[in-house]
């Protein structure tokens, strides 16, 4: 369910590390491993030309790993040009299938993904009708570490490399009550989902791209609670999307830290959207007020955040963004709207 309704803009600070293992007030920050010396050690004898007394001209250029080595470190990446290659979990359904949908109107392949095989190959059928051959599918399961393993494998195999891997893949398993009358198998299944899933997929996504010579982006979608906001009857849901942001600022500063240059995390805000999951939950006074003044369908959502997406590739930038749909301002003018004129009253779901 993506419904967050954050109205900050919120940044990444980044702290670069001191040569010794230890910053100031006892914080303990990570030693550069050997092999990332040595990497750096090799990168600054390609650009002095030491290496060239010890190798003949033939032997000059650079392999594909070395390649990705430079843009690793150095920001030398290769161009991202379209068509882009977009992996999106959870896309079989909801805000996740409209932006496949968008991607692939726009001319990019796309790799769609859930935990049901049956859903994945009726999808990918349904979209190959519409769009050609430019869209795949497989089973994953992000709460499963190797079933992310064989999804890059799979990536790796069909497409070569990606350019966006959206991590959209979320569970309220469909519960709005009480966190005291949550059982232990919803909240193990929002939990396993939400954060282990992403986190997982978060792992895997920059181990690719780290391998990668144009490098890649990751977008980590949000939702309810994101912006530390209660979420009343589905607090475990916002506890999980809150640690998403947590967890982008956490990969940005990673990330920063070691120099990497060719792989950036971004936050992706669709606002609330009317997903099948979030209407199971209209069902108070203030949850149909909400939904009927904020909320959008996915095809509107998708039709704007693609081309911010896809502008963020085409202009080169590494620097982590936090792409928003629902932004304070239009927040604050629907509910304006709503107060002094009605708009929208029974837009969705009909009011009390």
């Amino acid at each position: 369910m993506a419904a967050s309704c954050s109205f900050h803009v919120s940044s990444s600070p980044f702290l670069r590390p001191r040569s010794s293992s230890s910053g100031t007030n006892g914080v303990h920050l990570p030693i550069r491993s050997r092999q990332y010396r040595r990497h750096r050690s090799l990168l600054s004898e390609r650009r002095c030309g030491f290496a060239a007394a010890a190798v003949s001209p033939q032997n000059l250029s650079i392999s594909p790993s070395s390649t990705a080595e430079e843009a690793r470190f150095s920001g030398k990446r290769e161009p991202m040009i379209p068509p882009y290659n977009v992996l999106i979990t959870g896309s079989t359904k909801g805000i996740g299938y409209a932006l496949a949908r968008e991607f692939l109107k726009a001319g990019d392949n796309v790799v769609v993904c859930s935990r049901s095989a049956e859903r994945v190959e009726s999808i990918v059928q349904s979209l190959r009708e519409e769009f050609g051959e430019h869209v795949w599918g497989t089973k994953c399961d992000v709460r499963e570490g190797q079933d992310v393993k064989e999804l890059v494998e799979y990536c790796q195999k069909n497409l070569k490399y990606i350019d966006v891997w959206i991590n959209n893949a979320g569970s309220n398993a469909y519960s709005f009550k009480p966190l005291a009358e949550a059982s232990d198998e919803d909240l193990i299944e929002v939990v396993k989902t939400n954060t282990l899933g992403l986190m997982l997929c978060c792992r895997e996504a920059i181990n690719m791209m780290l391998t990668q010579s144009r490098g890649g982006h990751i977008f980590n979608i949000d939702g309810a609670g994101s912006d530390g906001r209660p979420t009343p009857r589905f607090a475990a849901y916002g506890a999980t999307k809150r640690s998403v942001v947590h967890l982008t600022k956490s990969l940005q500063a990673e990330l920063q830290m070691q120099d990497v240059k060719n792989v950036v995390v971004h936050n992706l805000s669709p606002g609330m959207v009317t997903t099948e999951l979030l209407m199971s939950g209209a069902t108070t006074k203030q949850a149909k007020f909400f939904i009927n003044v904020l909320a959008e369908p996915a095809e509107v959502v998708a039709e704007y955040l693609i081309p911010n997406i896809r502008a963020i590739l085409a202009s080169g930038s590494m620097k982590p963004t936090y792409v928003r749909f629902l932004t304070g301002v239009k927040a604050y003018s629907k509910i304006f709207s709503r107060l002094a004129f009605g708009a929208r009253r029974n837009k969705y779901v009909q009011e009390d």
